[in-house]
């Protein structure tokens, strides 16, 4: 049986790489081939430039939009928030990551012009980033409620939200009140059952099986 790492052409990538920086030199701001995998860093204002000639280029022909999600990282840079979009090549079997920076009141171009997909993602990082998406057709939270307050996914959202969602017999209607904490968080300072195991650590990079023995 041929191992999948053998089926992976990393040439094909980089020409992928090459091509993009020629064509777009001033809009390209970091590109890396690291782990098999192919992330540029994109300039907000050319993001649809960058991603229409992927999709439409024969030499690549990314067509599909797998996914868009959000990064926060609050606190370490001026810029607070990655988006990232996940493209795949089904005809050259290729995958690429592109990402725009941009701050927490910015917004960046909807890409949904250009994929279908792009308006359920997009309206998902709004939901969980509060990340607005210029000319997008309809962006609404999709996964909290309308009213919810805040972002849940953001960094600086309370761990344990703040309220808490109820069944009220009386109202007959899901009601809110404020979260009640029966405990204390608790703190748990020991290894996991993979960080216990020594001498295992390229196991899933080994496609033969291993035997009890090394568990014991």
């Amino acid at each position: 049986m041929t191992h999948i790492d053998k089926l992976h052409d990393s040439s094909k990538l980089l020409r992928v790489e090459e091509a993009v920086v020629n064509k777009f030199k001033d809009s390209i701001t970091h590109s890396a081939y690291v782990n098999r995998e192919l992330t540029m860093v994109v300039r907000k204002k050319d993001l649809l430039k960058v991603l229409k000639y992927l999709r439409d280029d024969r030499r690549f022909m990314f067509k599909c939009l797998m996914d868009i999600c959000g990064v926060d990282w609050l606190g370490k840079r001026d810029e607070r928030f990655d988006v990232v979009y996940h493209l795949l090549s089904v005809h050259k079997n290729m995958r690429i990551r592109i990402k725009v920076s941009v701050a927490e009141d910015e917004a960046v171009q909807s890409a949904f012009e250009l994929f279908d997909a792009a308006n359920w993602f997009e309206r998902e990082a709004y939901d969980m980033f509060g990340i607005s998406f210029e000319n997008h057709p309809d962006l609404r939270r999709i996964l909290c409620d309308y009213g919810f307050d805040g972002y849940p996914l953001r960094k600086d959202f309370p761990l344990v939200g703040k309220v808490e969602a109820y069944y009220d017999n009386d109202l007959k209607r899901v009601a809110y009140k404020e979260v009640d904490m029966p405990q204390e968080f608790l703190r748990f300072d020991e290894q996991s059952p993979w960080e216990a195991m020594t001498g295992n650590a390229t196991l899933a990079d080994n496609p033969n099986t291993f035997s009890e023995e090394e568990f014991k």
